[in-house]
């Protein structure tokens, strides 16, 4: 089980080095969505603690997509976003309160949502701008 970890690890690192912003903010959304399924296996285990530390991790992942919205560029849209980690931030918290397990359901959905919204526009996100110029 070491090696796993291990290799993990250095998988994790590897691509967090070779990542463009565009997928570090993928990889952000994998990660989160990853501990808040990790999280459910814990609670359903009735492992408190482990529970415990992954929705933080998971409530910790969100904080830091939340502090790479740009406001000026983002304008609205970067203001819903914010509501939107708000809100799952919370009920992650209320989930490790409650023990629900339909709140880290919840969450989770709400995260493949905006996590497909951010994969479709990978190619437009990662493309350099080019100006038109008039003919």
């Amino acid at each position: 089980m070491n090696g796993l970890k291990a290799y993990q690890r250095v998988n994790t690192q590897t691509s967090i080095t070779d990542a463009d912003p565009h997928k570090l903010i993928q990889l952000l959304y994998n990660g989160a969505l990853e501990r808040i399924n990790m999280a459910k296996a814990r609670m359903q285990a009735k492992d408190m603690a482990g529970k415990g530390k992954l929705i933080s991790k998971a409530m910790e992942i969100i904080a830091g997509l939340r502090g790479f919205l740009d406001f000026e560029k983002g304008g609205e849209l970067a203001a819903r976003l914010e509501a939107l980690y708000d809100y799952m931030e919370r009920t992650l918290f209320e989930a490790n309160a409650r023990n629900d397990v339909a709140k880290l359901d919840e969450v989770a959905a709400l995260l493949r949502q905006v996590k497909e919204g951010w994969d479709g526009i990978r190619e437009e996100a990662t493309q350099p701008r080019v100006a038109s110029a008039a003919v």
